[in-house]
């Protein structure tokens, strides 16, 4: 296949693994809002929980029809991940319980240079001065959309520092995983979905009451939210491996920056489903800054010399044992 050809197939794929991330994490946010905003049920971390139990059931379905293939990852690092992860659900949920939106939007923000910090430190990766100007643009565009009232407290700050980072970390291991092992998108979900879920479905009653005051045994189920749960989790099987497929084929790093995407697609949908309350001249303003600065971090990225690996590479196994 000529060199060009193969180029256009890239982009071709690494558009179509943009869109299915934005599409459904998208719906799941509109879902999850109805769900928890009309039906009362706000039981953030069994939800996700349920979220991972879907998605292991979806990998092992997809193994027993042989399109998923048998693989390895070392239980050290399967640890490692499911520890950062569930410590990015439970930070991430608590942050938004102990801090005002604007803190908790900042701290969101925050995971960018975390995220491109790991990269150099840990990937020695270099970037140029165009790519870290085009980040700083996006920062500040998306921070002009999102963040309003900044107030900041003791024990909020903490928890806002263990989401950032431990979000970071997951996102970063995704990545080091599927290139350290080898393992495609499926056969890392294969591994982590079910400690997660199981993880998860423990702890997140006992959580989910510490924070609502509220047991999930004792929620009123009806028709109608079951299947709003329904649509949740089979919606999170699709923003679960798409997430798994990008951070694969880009970086951490670049998820986060072009991930913003999303929150000016939430910013519109939210115009749209309830009038110009959500929208004023500030956030227009905002959301072109983002957009040109994710354009510009595209365009900047994908340059001879944008974003690159220093005589650094990672050895790769297809199996390892220990």
């Amino acid at each position: 296949m000529a060199p060009s050809s193969k180029a256009e197939k890239k982009a071709a794929v690494d558009a179509a693994a943009w869109m299915f991330n934005v599409v459904t994490s998208v719906g799941i946010i509109i879902v999850n809002k109805a769900l928890m905003a009309s039906y009362g049920f706000s039981f953030a971390t069994t939800l996700t929980g349920m979220h991972f139990a879907t998605t292991t059931l979806m990998t092992v379905v997809l193994r027993m029809l042989g399109y998923v293939q048998p693989s390895h990852l070392p239980l050290p690092d399967l640890l490692k991940f499911v520890l950062f992860a569930n410590f990015s659900i439970v930070g991430m949920n608590v942050s938004l319980m102990w801090n005002s939106v604007g803190f908790y939007q900042i701290a969101k923000l925050s995971m960018i240079p975390v995220s491109c910090l790991l990269e150099v430190v840990l990937d020695k990766i270099r970037y140029s001065r165009d790519t870290k100007l085009s980040i700083g643009v996006v920062l500040m565009g998306v921070g002009v959309c999102t963040v309003t009232d900044v107030s900041v407290n003791g024990r909020g700050f903490i928890a806002a520092f263990i989401a950032v980072w431990s979000t970071s970390m997951q996102q970063y291991y995704v990545h080091f995983l599927q290139r350290k092992y080898s393992l495609s998108s499926f056969n890392l979900l294969g591994h982590t979905a079910p400690a997660q879920a199981a993880s998860l479905l423990l702890l997140g009653p006992f959580l989910d009451y510490w924070l609502t005051n509220k047991r999930v045994d004792r929620y009123d189920y009806n028709t109608a939210s079951l299947i709003f749960i329904f649509l949740s989790c089979t919606i999170a099987i699709g923003t679960n491996l798409s997430q798994f497929i990008c951070i694969g084929r880009f970086t951490a790093a670049s998820f986060q920056v072009l991930g913003h995407m999303k929150t000016i697609l939430v910013l519109i949908m939210g115009f749209f489903f309830f009038g110009k309350e959500g929208l004023n001249l500030q956030v227009v303003f905002g959301m072109i800054i983002a957009v040109a600065g994710m354009i510009w971090y595209g365009n900047a990225s994908s340059k001879p010399g944008g974003k690159e690996r220093r005589s650094h590479t990672l050895p790769t196994n297809k199996t390892e044992t220990r």
